[in-house]
């Protein structure tokens, strides 16, 4: 079950498993396991999560990974997402740093959420879910579940994070449900947002400091026995998607197209479905989703979707 994978320089690949093992995989397709990288629970939607590395990847060697960490406390299993940085030697993961771990654990193993993506002035933002406890933690500023948080690439605090000063100074924005893609837009320099809605209501947001994008508030969808979560699908002080879909398509990996080898997808966004099973295509103009288009079809639940350095796009399903 690949999760999330990051092109190397040599246009090798770093790909996560979510049953806890990390691969390198060469250009001829041999498959090396890196060990020595943390212990995962892969259970329910649990596991070894995204990676990418460092915008200076090539100066410096830094890999960071995002998984379901857990512990035992009183005879339970409890578990939450963290977040570690190291460096990989002879197919070894040395200089291992924890740089975060969401608070609080909880006896739940789904919406881990779990991606990461660098800004262009080189913070790290990622996606904590709201862990199933949609009326614990979303939208409370006391806890780090249902959230978009925003770090230094050491796992410092970025001064002017807009709750810096608080007990969860890494919270960029809230009201999350289980966001799983993220990607910054390498035009305006924004970071762009998927998010699982429950039955109905999945979402594209732009990621804004401090903004309540509204989860379980606001919703456009329903649960999954057809009872009302929400009445209203807006509301004064919480932020709208900028696009929603109806059906859900369970999107995840997203990715923009700036490459020459797709002139009709470029500066367009892809995103793949894990319900549909398809890679999808959204026409943009400007932030406005205008048009939508299947790109592979019938090929697997398409958790991450990414351009490679080398210009190709590549799915993980």
């Amino acid at each position: 079950s690949p999760w999330g994978f990051a092109q190397l320089p040599n246009h090798d690949y770093l790909i996560t498993d979510r049953a806890g093992k990390l691969y390198l995989v060469d250009q001829k397709q041999n498959k090396t396991v890196i060990s020595g990288t943390p212990a995962v629970m892969a259970k329910g939607q649990g596991g070894l999560l995204d990676i990418t590395l460092h915008p200076a990847y090539a100066q410096n060697g830094w890999v960071y990974i995002s998984y379901s960490k857990f512990r035992t406390e009183a005879g339970q299993t409890e578990t939450t997402t963290a977040i570690v940085r190291g460096k990989i030697k002879n197919n070894q993961w040395v200089e291992s740093q924890e740089i975060f771990e969401a608070k609080p654990y909880t006896k739940t193993f789904h919406h881990f959420g779990s991606r990461l993506a660098f800004d262009k002035k080189g913070y790290l933002f990622f996606s904590v879910g709201e862990r199933g406890m949609e009326k614990v933690f979303p939208q409370a500023l006391d806890n780090d579940n249902g959230k978009i948080h925003r770090i230094k690439d050491d796992g410092s605090i970025p001064a002017d994070n807009p709750f810096a000063k608080s007990a969860n100074p890494t919270v960029y924005s809230y009201g999350q449900r289980n966001p799983q893609g993220l990607t910054l837009n390498p035009t305006t320099g924004a970071i762009w947002e998927t998010e699982h809605g429950p039955r109905g209501g999945d979402e594209i947001n732009i990621i804004k400091k401090g903004v309540n994008y509204g989860w379980p508030i606001v919703t456009y969808g329903i649960d999954y026995d057809g009872t009302t979560i929400s009445k209203e699908n807006e509301k004064p002080g919480i932020e709208k998607p900028i696009y929603y879909w109806l059906p859900s398509i369970a999107p995840s990996g997203m990715t923009f197209v700036t490459s020459d080898k797709y002139p009709d997808w470029k500066g367009h966004l892809l995103v793949g479905s894990l319900k549909f099973q398809y890679l999808e295509l959204l026409k943009l103009k400007g932030n406005e989703v205008i048009g939508r288009q299947k790109i592979a079809t019938d090929i697997g639940r398409v958790r991450n979707v990414t351009q490679g350095p080398d210009g190709y796009i590549y799915m993980g399903v």
